[in-house]
């Protein structure tokens, strides 16, 4: 057998990334690569260290970490996202600000995107709690005098789970996050290739699968699931009380998923396979193939974050 067709020794690692405006970002241990096509049709590559909760006090731990790990994605990918969109050349301060915004600007100066992003990491968080948490639930309260307390968190889990996937399907049929999906599917395949021991070409990364098991989306139906274990264990038929405790008990069903997904990210057994199926499908929604120059950008920022963190 010639050394071309050798099965190359597979890579453990624990590189992530994220899709972004026209690009990909790679991160490793400690720092991230950003790598976005410019208005030229270059390639601009930043690099930064990947600050956050993450590695300090409690949140070394596990559980812990995982809740550190969802609030500093929220954060830093927010940041990366807009920044990306800056130097794809979509750059929308340039637009007229209006009189709240220049008040904003007025008072706070440099600061204002700063203020700017985690105002929308806020507003997405409670988007995101009214929509699969609380809706579910009021939802779900129609259906207490009809099944027995118990039942009640299982068909919030169904009902949450169906909201979700409703809601991939609506985005995903808008042009604009076509290409973001491109790009996503870019990552895992660049991530792919470099965990199956091949160099990273245009050339090899292309027939590699775009499915992860580490993906975000996983992630996400992980939490979905989880949940209605956890929730299923909470049991009240008082609707505010439900409210109340599904809320309180999102970032400990965060921290879960996120043991739940590290232990599938190093594991190949069937036991592995069965888990990770459900999100590997998803991700079929929430990927699509890219096209060479795509790759390229994703490699570019795979080898960012090899050159200094090596492999």
């Amino acid at each position: 057998m010639s050394d071309n067709h050798k099965e190359q020794p597979k890579r453990r690692n624990n590189i992530g990334g994220q899709a972004v405006i026209e690009g990909v970002m790679m991160r490793g241990k400690k720092i991230y690569a950003m790598a976005v096509r410019n208005p030229q049709g270059g390639i601009t590559i930043e690099k930064k260290e990947w600050g956050g909760m993450g590695s300090k006090g409690i949140f070394k731990y596990p559980i812990f970490r995982g809740i550190a790990a969802f609030v500093d994605s929220l954060i830093t990918g927010t940041k990366i996202l807009m920044h990306s969109a800056e130097i794809a050349g979509e750059d929308w301060t340039e637009e007229e600000l209006s009189p709240f915004e220049k008040f904003l600007q007025d008072k706070f100066g440099d600061k204002i995107n700063d203020i700017l992003i985690y105002f929308s990491v806020t507003v997405s968080m409670i988007l995101g709690m009214g929509l699969f948490f609380v809706l579910p639930v009021w939802l779900g309260n129609f259906f207490k005098h009809i099944v027995p307390v118990w039942a009640l968190g299982i068909i919030e889990g169904l009902l949450r789970i169906a909201i979700f996937l409703i809601y991939l399907f609506l985005i995903s049929r808008m042009k604009e996050i076509k290409r973001v999906f491109q790009y996503h599917g870019a990552e895992h395949k660049t991530i792919n290739c470099f965990e199956s021991g091949k160099d990273l070409t245009v050339e090899n990364v292309m027939p590699c699968t775009r499915l992860h098991k580490r993906c975000g989306t996983s992630f996400l139906l992980f939490v979905m699931i989880i949940s209605m274990i956890v929730f299923f264990f909470v049991r009240t038929d008082t609707l505010i009380l439900r409210l109340v405790s599904r809320i309180l008990l999102v970032p400990i069903v965060a921290g879960i998923s996120y043991e739940v997904i590290r232990w599938a990210g190093r594991s190949d057994s069937k036991l592995v396979a069965a888990v990770s199926y459900p999100g590997l499908c998803l991700q079929k929604v929430t990927t699509a193939e890219p096209d060479a120059s795509q790759i390229e950008t994703a490699i570019a920022a795979m080898k960012g974050v090899l050159e200094d963190e090596g492999e």
